[in-house]
């Protein structure tokens, strides 16, 4: 009995194709080509007056924006960018010295703890996605499958900066996408005229 070196059609991970032979390939596909920081700044200017410890919750504000960016017919960087603060009224007062170091620069409240700025992208390559799901998988699913290693980044990085973690809580991509749909569509935050 003779045998050829081919054992047939194989999937991208050596197991069998789907469906016979002869038939297109038409599963779905979305794959992670690579993942990447491409911007991020930590910033901590009242240390080490920042790190002493406080009885105030500090106020932590953060922005989540998701930006795409076609690279090629199946593929698109997608884009996290994360903004994040974190203020205390309870920093102690700096002690008069004579310092030939730059004082914290404009903008640098006295109560800031911490500040920072990451932009974390991935490129994904989508096949065989019909076109009217395209943008909602792209938007969502992509961003969904890059925020825990951002998160980590920022956690990683706060506890670096002398503070416990920043844990961020997960994001629902689902609702974002869908308020920022719901902003793009003419009037649809403003009443009908009558």
């Amino acid at each position: 009995m003779a045998t050829t070196g081919n054992g047939g059609p194989t999937t991208g991970n050596g197991g069998p194709a789907q469906g016979g032979a002869g038939q297109p390939q038409t599963q779905a596909h979305l794959n992670v080509l690579g993942q990447y920081i491409k911007d991020f700044s930590f910033e901590n200017p009242n240390a080490p007056r920042s790190l002493t410890p406080s009885q105030a919750q500090p106020a932590i504000n953060i922005q989540i924006n998701v930006g795409v960016q076609q690279l090629a017919p199946t593929d698109y960087e997608v884009t996290l960018k994360l903004e994040g603060k974190a203020e205390s009224k309870g920093i102690p007062a700096a002690s008069p010295q004579i310092s030939t170091v730059a004082e914290p620069s404009p903008g640098m409240g006295e109560g800031l703890l911490f500040a920072f700025d990451l932009t974390f992208s991935g490129v994904f390559r989508v096949q065989n996605i019909p076109q009217e799901s395209l943008h909602p998988l792209i938007m969502i699913e992509c961003p969904r499958l890059l925020f825990p290693f951002a998160r980590e980044i920022i956690a990683t990085a706060v506890r670096n900066g002398g503070f416990p973690p920043l844990l961020l809580d997960p994001v629902d991509f689902v609702a974002l996408y869908q308020q920022r749909a719901g902003q793009m569509q003419p009037g649809a935050t403003t009443p009908a005229a009558s």
